[in-house]
């Protein structure tokens, strides 16, 4: 799906209420013109910020919503957004007006499944399952953030990354973001290839594992069974 001439607005509801996709009143500053006997206090909407929301429905052309990682936000955040998603409109009740979607935006949510989300809300998506990347994507997605990398430490660094990936019974696998930490820290302490490579990895921690396991039950664990493996052999 390519989206060319369009605008691209984000939203992080981690960080935001859901009215506030809409749009913000700065009481505050209302409060603080009023103090200083400033004109424009006279007119509320000086004081309405608008929301990403509120700027794609504006868009007199096609344009893309990015609600990244909605299963983040507060439960009502999905439930609180159904109306004006469904309507594509809003109202603002200091301004009294009705705010309508010029051009309906294709809107992108995303979700890490960390939590439920509404029945009512997911009735109105669209599904799409995307699955973990494979080491070919995953090899696509390091080159971009790590152009000049060595391939030969690339290739010892993601066969250490997915079979740690294939251990059973781990409670948070390392993912891709853990990956590119991973290699940022081999590069900036000049680690070469040789020292994640062994005649058996079962029997190694590899060198600054921190950035792949991110809890002590998972560091237990993988430190257990490199114990297990080199008693057996």
């Amino acid at each position: 799906m390519r989206f060319e001439g369009t605008t691209t607005y984000v939203a992080t509801p981690d960080l935001m209420l859901a009215v506030q996709g809409l749009y913000e009143y700065d009481a505050v500053s209302r409060l603080r013109d009023s103090q200083l006997g400033d004109e424009k206090v006279k007119d509320i909407a000086n004081y309405i910020v608008k929301g990403v929301l509120w700027q794609a429905f504006e868009q007199g052309k096609p344009s893309v919503i990015l609600i990244d990682e909605v299963d983040k936000a507060d439960i009502e955040f999905p439930n609180d957004l159904l109306r004006e998603l469904d309507r594509m409109e809003f109202y603002v009740y200091e301004t009294r007006q009705t705010v309508r979607a010029a051009v309906r935006p294709i809107v992108i949510i995303t979700s890490n499944n960390e939590k439920e989300l509404p029945d009512a809300f997911l009735r109105r998506c669209f599904f799409h399952y995307i699955k973990f990347p494979d080491k070919e994507t995953m090899g696509r997605i390091v080159d971009v953030h790590f152009p000049k990398l060595k391939q030969n430490l690339l290739r010892e660094a993601m066969e250490v990354f997915f079979e740690l990936r294939e251990v059973p019974g781990m409670k948070k696998k390392p993912s891709t973001s853990e990956l590119l930490d991973w290699l940022k820290l081999l590069v900036a302490e000049d680690i070469p290839p040789e020292a994640l490579r062994s005649k058996d990895r079962k029997t190694v921690v590899p060198p600054l594992a921190g950035a792949l396991l991110k809890n002590e039950q998972d560091v237990h664990l993988f430190e257990r069974l490199v114990f297990m493996a080199r008693n057996n052999r």
